[in-house]
């Protein structure tokens, strides 16, 4: 084992002061969500005067976030926190595994943890830092200066901009619902205020996340709110046309294909926002869909995406699907690849069913053998990737703007408005070292192959 701790990372504002006296070492694992819980608790952790380190052995506690999503993240999150109670031994755990029998687990197989909190506890962790390393230094805002955007684990060019907690859907194969409880909306002043600080900091491009994205508002029955002199209301429109007059990308997440998502698509066809859309689907299958206790009209959705391309055919989707799930045929199965075919999405995911524990999912019968949802997960990626491939070879010689990530001597790397960071295609610029991170460069498209595009700047 190192005594490195490899899963932090540190970004631009992130360092914290060497004059501060208790050091804290943070372990952020999970979605785009538990990352912006982690951004909070660290920016309190600087707030009060701590040091954030990289190195076990520096550490006086060590604060693991978890994630409990499905099993395999639940395991590395559970190695993890062995890792920092082998390595350091003064753990404090929070997060989605902090609540019910996970963290009963965690409490079994690691006795000596300090605390366990659920997720957005921010609070409570940091009550337990202050128990087990008490401040010593007040903080002293003209020399321990924390930025105005807060610490944050994403380079200075893009930022998540939680909007909502908690989620109100019932899916059978999910226990967000019970790790973050029912869907809370922010006020719409709180979000608009956080963007606009990120933005100034250098913010090239938010990413809007939730739960549910769509049903922003619907706790607070769209009630109008007030920024910048001026009243808003509280739902997924305005937040948008808000957002879209800041002057940098902004790019959706977590969407769910409500009727009113129609009003944000010519928001995409003007400009203001980008033309993207990141979509849970899940499956086609109405069958599955049932099962799923999801909204089982793929032929709906079809039409809807068909119109949305209409009003903006530059519209990229994104979205994830799950195969093998209990009860999900050979028909069921094909009912999916033929919707795959016939919606020709951009970007796509796909999960094999795995159960989780507390998931309703798990009574259903006639669970899929594991050699079944092997070949299925196969068949679908293969068929994605020739769509995939299809789709992005249209763009060669088209010209695109390019959001660069990072540079290095063979080249530069950066996202055009289709790829989302970490989780899309990329585009390389090779040979092309004249930009920095964070800069917008007008490319012309030249290769591509089955997820990533190649690209030459053009001279302005």
């Amino acid at each position: 084992m190192s005594d490195d701790i490899s899963t932090i990372p540190m970004a631009e504002g992130a360092v914290i002061p060497s004059s501060s006296n208790g050091k804290v070492g943070f372990v952020s694992l999970g979605c785009p969500k538990a990352l912006v819980d982690s951004e909070r608790i660290l920016t309190q952790l600087r707030l009060d005067g701590y040091e954030v380190v990289n190195t076990y052995n520096d550490a006086d506690v060590v604060v693991v976030n978890t994630c409990g999503f499905i099993d395999d993240a639940k395991q590395e999150s559970l190695d993890a926190i062995n890792e920092a109670m082998t390595e350091n031994g003064k753990v404090i755990v929070t997060g989605c595994m902090g609540k019910g029998a996970d963290a009963l687990l965690i409490k079994e197989k690691n006795p000596g943890v300090l605390a366990v909190t659920g997720p957005q506890a921010y609070e409570e962790v940091m009550t337990a830092v202050h128990e087990w390393v008490p401040p010593t230094k007040k903080h002293d805002p003209f020399t321990d200066l924390v930025p105005p955007q807060g610490v944050k684990l994403t380079p200075r060019h893009y930022s998540y901009l939680k909007i909502s907690e908690g989620c109100n859907h019932k899916c059978t194969f999910c226990i967000i619902p019970d790790m973050r409880g029912k869907h809370v909306s922010r006020p719409i002043g709180d979000v608009l205020d956080e963007a606009k600080r990120l933005v100034a900091a250098g913010t090239k491009e938010l990413l809007v996340i939730s739960q549910d994205t769509s049903a922003y508002g619907v706790d607070m029955k769209f009630r109008t709110g007030f920024w910048d002199g001026k009243p808003v209301k509280t739902d997924m429109l305005n937040l948008c046309e808000e957002l879209g007059k800041m002057g940098v990308w902004v790019r959706l997440h977590y969407v769910y294909p409500y009727p009113h998502v129609d009003n944000v698509i010519p928001l995409m066809a003007a400009g203001k926002i980008l033309p993207y859309l990141d979509i849970p689907f899940q499956h086609a299958s109405p069958n599955i869909l049932k099962l799923m206790k999801r909204p089982a009209h793929a032929e709906n959705t079809l039409e809807r995406i068909k119109k949305w391309r209409e009003i903006c055919p530059e519209l990229v989707i994104r979205s994830t699907f799950v195969v093998g799930f209990p009860g999900e045929t050979e028909e069921d199965f094909q009912i999916l690849l033929d919707w795959l075919d016939e919606a020709e999405l951009d970007r796509v995911g796909c999960f094999k069913y795995s159960p989780v524990e507390g998931a309703k999912a798990n009574d259903l019968p006639d669970h899929v053998p594991e050699d079944i949802q092997q070949e299925r997960w196969d068949r679908f990626m293969a068929k994605q990737q020739e769509i995939s491939t299809r789709k992005l070879a249209r763009r060669i010689g088209q010209r695109m703007t390019v959001l660069i990530d990072e540079v290095d001597e063979e080249g530069a790397i950066g996202r055009s408005m289709a790829d989302a960071p970490n989780i899309d295609g990329m585009v390389y610029l090779n040979e092309f070292t004249d930009c920095e991170p964070g800069d917008f460069i007008e490319v012309e498209i030249d290769h591509s192959d089955e997820y990533d595009l190649w690209a030459s700047p053009i001279e302005a």
